[in-house]
Parts: C-alpha cells; structure tokens; sequence
C-alpha cells in the first residue's frame, strides 16, 4: 500500500511546453514514480519556442505517448492499469474525459496560467495582456469535467508591466508555476492539502486564438492597440493591418506621450523617421519593430520607401 508521506507516490502527467518541463522536474525532485508521460506531437505548423516535455521524460528514462486523442480507450485501459495515486496536467492542451480522471486514486490536478477563476479556458495569458490586466498567475486546481472549474489547492501571482508582451509574462507564469507546485506538492502527496473551491461566478472564460485575431482596427483606443501588440507579439503570429496593398505587420509599440497627439483621422504616417499609428481617441502609438510585405524593415527605411 502507498505511504501517505508521497515516497512512493505514482502518478500519470500530461504536459507541455515550459511548464509542463518545469513541473515535471519538480515531481521527480520529490521522489514521485511517474509511470508515463502524455505529450503532444509539435505541431508542423506551429512555431515550437519552448521546452520539449518528450525530451525531459525521455532523458530520465520516463516512457512517452504522443495520443492524437488523449480519451481514446486505448490509454484509458492503460490508465486504468497503471492506477495512479495521482494524475497532473501541466499545460496539455486537451480536456481530459471524466474517466481518464477517475483512473487517479488520489486526485487529478491541473497548471492552469491565471489566478482562477478569471481567465479560464486557452490562452489565459495572452488573453490578460489583452485586456490590460496589471497581474495574472498561476493556479493549480483540482479537475473536474468543466474546464478550470475544480478547487483550488494553491496559486502563485506574477506582475504584468505596461509594455510587458505575452511571452514575457508566460515566461514569468512558468516559474511562478514551478514556484506553486514546489509548495503545495508536499502538501497533496502527505493528504493535508486544503482545497477551496471556486466561484466561478465572479471569473471569466476564453477561447482559443487564431492568428486572424491579431488584426488592427486603428478606430480603437491607443492603449487599447498597443495591449493587442503586446498580446499576439512574436513569438505569436503578430498584430497586422493593410497599407498599401500589403501586410503591414507591427511587433512592438509605445504609446506616444499626451503631446504628441495626432492632428488628422486615425491611421498609419511618418514622422521624422518614426511610423506612428494614429488611433480613434487621439492618442498615437510609435511603432517600434515591423515587417512589410512579409520581410523585417527598420521603421526609417519604411518611411523612406512607402512614404506614408
């Protein structure tokens, strides 16, 4: 029989990207016997930046499945074999089935990268940057059916400056991450964990994001422009608007001070070497980094050439 003290604890994890590396190494600091990891295959066509969770497990002897379906029944029977004492999911990016977190004895928990309940759902970080918000986190939380919407065993904040991009923060998420896990596991290994449950009430949910989602609409705020630069920069796929028949995309703003606001309709000029994006409350944003025409350009060397 399993000791209450975690020594021998089993578990099954589902992860990726960074965190799922982060909280994975933290697992078997503490001496859990992880039976099998859940990966996903990288996407061809997604710009792989973070850390390969495969890589990890493999390099500490931990078999791997990359399931295009996570609830097919397949693992389940496998799953059901294995019994885990628990079952963690470290930003996997599928809802696991009510049966799949059966198969742990002890409970299933999830890393999600917001402080719940706001912020459930895809893309909590890039959505809080989005919106402005001054903070965001993260929350390990029991999991239940509805996604996000278990008790909350622990979470740890981290701040969101005013030109912070989204990868910045989620870079930030991924240590606080570690940070919670490496507190609160101990805790949920030896049965003293206090779990609260939500109100999901006085939360939020999101969905996923496409890249079509990055377009700019100059008739908006300035402020609120520059959050959707920060919220799509690279590595995501960018904010874009048209000028001249082409993709302008922009990468990185600030907003210009009071003074310097424009005096004409909202829209893309030039000014002193500087491609400044007037926006619909009479605020401007300089652009700092751009493309056009899918190729790199120093903002100088746009002016020059286009000419807006």
């Amino acid at each position: 029989m399993e000791s209450e003290s975690g020594a021998t604890a089993s578990a099954v994890v589902f992860a990726y990207h960074d965190v799922g590396v982060r909280c994975l190494g933290v697992l078997l600091e503490a001496g859990v016997d992880v039976r099998l990891v859940v990966t996903h295959a990288d996407d061809p066509g997604e710009r792989v930046f973070f850390a390969s969770v495969r890589e990890a497990a493999r390099s500490r002897g931990i078999e791997v499945e990359a399931p295009a379906d996570a609830n097919a029944p397949a693992l389940l029977a496998r799953l059901q074999a294995i019994a885990p004492a628990f079952l963690f999911s470290f930003y996997y990016r599928a809802m696991l089935s009510p049966a799949i977190l059966a198969t742990a004895r002890r409970g299933a928990f999830n890393m999600h990268g917001s402080l719940l309940p706001r912020y459930r759902g895809r893309a909590p970080v890039n959505w809080a940057v989005l919106h402005g918000e001054r903070e965001t986190g993260a929350t390990l939380h029991e999991m239940v059916a509805k996604p996000d919407a278990g008790r909350i065993a622990g979470q740890e904040a981290v701040p969101i400056g005013d030109d912070d991009t989204a990868a910045e923060v989620l870079a930030r998420v991924a240590v606080a991450a570690e940070a919670l896990l490496r507190r609160e596991l101990p805790r949920l290994l030896d049965g003293s964990a206090t779990l609260v449950p939500q109100d999901l009430a006085r939360g939020s949910y999101f969905g996923a994001r496409r890249p079509e989602d990055g377009r700019i609409d100059l008739l908006r705020p300035a402020r609120a422009v520059h959050d959707l630069v920060r919220a799509v920069a690279p590595p995501y796929p960018g904010a874009f608007l048209e000028f001249g028949g082409a993709e302008l995309r922009v990468l990185r703003t600030r907003i210009l001070p009071q003074g310097e606001r424009r005096a004409g309709a909202p829209g893309v000029r030039c000014e002193a070497g500087r491609v400044l994006l007037d926006c619909g409350d009479g605020a401007a944003l300089e652009a700092l980094e751009i493309e056009y025409r899918g190729q790199p350009v120093t903002p100088a060397a746009f002016c020059d050439n286009v000419r807006p």
